[in-house]
């Protein structure tokens, strides 16, 4: 806890955005964005690999939204450190911040998965989604969507 108690000092937390509602705003209004980005990217992947959307070629629309979801994810990421520097106990504390960022964990870790263990190449390469594939990308529409559930919920606990 202390570690967090100074974390709400550090000068991006207590010297920009405690003291600048404006500079809060548009820190916020980033990180908003960026989830976006991952939303607007990650749901219509996951629905074509799981065969909800059967046109485009996963080969045509694949990378490019892959890498949007990696770019928001990160963007998402450090402006949430950001906004979690203002009041980081109070986040640390509340079940649904820390059911965001297991979710987001989850999601990252799932895509790296797919990434790393080659399954990603193989459905670009031949746009055939194999039944593995597709329980992931099932995972990661349910993780992501939760992930902005709690997300929501962090005011309201």
């Amino acid at each position: 806890m202390e570690a967090l108690a100074w974390l709400s000092t550090t000068p991006a937390a207590a010297a920009a955005l405690k003291a600048s509602g404006t500079f809060y705003l548009l820190v916020n209004a980033a990180h908003i964005l960026a989830i976006g980005l991952i939303v607007g990217a990650i749901l219509p992947l996951d629905l074509r690999l799981i065969g909800v959307l059967r046109t485009p070629p996963v080969a045509t629309i694949g990378p490019l939204l892959s890498r949007t979801a990696g770019i928001g994810v990160a963007a998402a990421v450090a402006t949430g450190l950001c906004l979690f520097s203002v009041r980081p106990q109070e986040y640390a504390e509340n079940p649904a911040f820390l059911a965001k960022v297991a979710l987001i964990a989850l999601g990252v870790l799932n895509a790296v998965v797919l990434h790393a263990r080659g399954a990603w190449r193989g459905v670009i390469e031949t746009d055939s989604v194999p039944p593995l594939v597709r329980a992931q990308a099932l995972l990661s529409l349910a993780v992501w969507i939760g992930a902005v559930l709690a997300g929501r919920w962090i005011a309201f606990i």
